[in-house]
């Protein structure tokens, strides 16, 4: 077959926004080109949901995928696809666990004094191959920062600059720009504009002040490493006491600054509105004005140059309204699991009841085989060499069944694990939202909403997130009279399981694949 074209992104596969991976897609749509061949699974994807859903989507439109490794697999066949799919969770694991190992040995190595990131202006990082007994507590390489003897000299330069307190962080970025210093990046000191005014870089050189680095010690926020706790195995550019003087002297003048208060927005980045003349949705930006007012201002959600504006404390008001609005009855969860575990068995084309049998049923045909291949063996009617080919055989059959059995088990604890954390956010989140400090609010708005959809007139709607929107799909299933009161279930004569008024419509095409971009809103039946 003639090659389309290749796709390929530098990039994770834990995540499903990659260039070319949404590329590929994209002309997959198009109909493009029947085939996708992909080097591994892991290559496809290391998040099982997203590769699944996308496999499924693009035999939607035709096209197949196919893996070099394992040509003869389909992942449409239900045999094959549990093969696959198991694939695909074993890289998500590798991932995680190499993520594990990474953060390991990041922190040991901050334990023994040791810098673990790019080494900042003024220092470069070394690195040499290890040999020995050294090489089982450091590994193959040994990683450390030493001074740059061009770039050292220029920051020392301007710490002495600020401790004679007599020059302004303005000041300071002249004297360097006068001397022809830049920054390590090439951003000079003190950028010349087009009319002529000169503009001070002073953030970089703010930041260059407050960084313990330069006197010796080891520091992270992220890793709640306070100062002057761990000593870096390093050469300091300045000493303790220098640094502590030079914080004093910013934090002093700081002082007689006049501070702006930066307000905190709660729907930072998910507010959109929504154009009433059909235009679409378009992002909302936070705006206060009159800021340095001893109230702070007013906030508003606003979009730039343009007469649409919300107060933020008018929309901010009725998040809580729309999560009871979300909540859905505890007394439901029960049927919410059954669905979804339903749905989940058609996705992955297995968890049937009838399935298990079958391949139980298999494991006994072996056994008997092997039973009255033994007796013709005793007999003396077979050959040693037919009977341990037939022997390998059974044991690679029964290896590659019992494989699937233990999978089936796996893949469907692993969902109904994943569910459970959903489910409990999903039944509380009304209740609990108001009692949350204000930056637990927005990360729990951050894993559950997608987009707060402002409309004209102020009011709001929101768009879950993957499973959120899925959870609430379910519900609306149930709620609309779908299942009966007792949530019981009848069976066919095929053993397929039937929850008993539910509608079957093609929920299982979404059970795994809610995302940002595709919210199901079912409407009542």
């Amino acid at each position: 077959m003639p090659v389309f074209g290749e796709y390929t992104d530098v990039l994770t596969g834990t995540t499903p926004k990659r260039e070319a991976y949404q590329r590929l897609l994209e002309d997959a749509r198009a109909g493009k080109f029947s085939h996708v061949i992909v080097e591994r699974a892991d290559r496809f994807g290391r998040n099982d949901t997203e590769a699944l859903r996308a496999i499924d989507e693009l035999h939607e439109f035709g096209v197949q995928v196919r893996f070099a490794n394992q040509p003869s697999l389909d992942p449409m066949d239900p045999d094959d696809r549990v093969i696959v799919a198991l694939s695909f969770t074993l890289a998500r694991r590798e991932s995680v666990l190499l993520g594990l190992r990474v953060k390991g040995g990041l922190r040991a190595k901050r334990d023994r004094g040791g810098y673990p990131n790019y080494a900042p202006d003024g220092y470069v990082n070394v690195a040499s191959k290890v040999t020995g007994e050294a090489k089982r507590q450091l590994g193959r390489h040994e990683h450390w920062i030493e001074q740059d003897a061009e770039r050292a000299p220029i920051v020392r330069h301007a710490f002495d600059l600020l401790l004679t307190d007599k020059m302004t962080l303005k000041e300071i970025c002249e004297a360097l720009h006068a001397r022809g210093y830049r920054y390590r990046s090439g951003r000079p000191f003190v950028e010349i504009k087009k009319n002529g005014q000169r503009k001070a870089n002073t953030n970089t050189l703010s930041a260059m002040f407050h960084n313990w680095t330069y006197a010796g010690w080891l520091t992270s926020k992220a890793n709640n490493i306070p100062s002057k706790t761990i000593r870096g195995d390093w050469e300091p550019i300045v000493t303790t006491e220098e640094f502590e003087r030079g914080l004093a002297i910013l934090e002093r003048r700081s002082q007689k600054q006049t501070r702006h208060r930066k307000h905190d927005y709660l729907l930072k980045g998910v507010a959109y509105y929504e154009h009433p003349d059909g235009r679409g949705l378009e992002r909302l930006t936070g705006s206060t004005s009159n800021a340095g007012r001893s109230g702070g201002g007013t906030s508003y959600y606003r979009i730039a140059r343009s007469e649409v504006s919300f107060l933020c404390g008018s929309i901010d008001d009725q998040i809580p309204t729309a999560l009871m609005n979300v909540q859905v009855d505890p007394n439901l969860l029960p049927a919410i699991q059954a669905v979804y575990t339903q749905d989940v068995a058609e996705k992955l084309g297995h968890l049937r009841p009838d399935e298990r049998d079958q391949l139980q049923a298999a494991l006994k045909a072996i056994d008997e085989e092997e039973g009255r291949t033994a007796r013709l063996f005793a007999a003396g009617k077979i050959s040693d060499t037919v009977w341990d080919s037939m022997w390998r055989e059974w044991q690679d059959r029964r290896n590659q069944i019992r494989a699937t059995l233990a999978s089936l088990q796996h893949q469907q604890k692993a969902h109904i694990t994943n569910l459970d954390a959903a489910l409990q956010m999903i039944a509380q989140v009304g209740m609990v939202y108001n009692s949350l400090e204000r930056n637990d609010q927005k990360e729990l708005l951050r894993h559950m909403i997608s987009r707060v959809v402002i409309d004209h007139e102020g009011s709001i709607s929101l768009e879950l997130r993957s499973p959120f929107s899925y959870l609430q799909d379910i519900t609306k299933r149930i709620q609309y009279g779908a299942v009966e009161e007792n949530q019981g279930c009848s069976k066919k004569k095929t053993g397929e399981v039937v929850f008993t008024g539910v509608p079957r419509t093609e929920c299982s095409l979404t059970a795994l694949c809610c995302g940002e971009d595709r919210i199901r809103t079912c409407g009542p039946v």
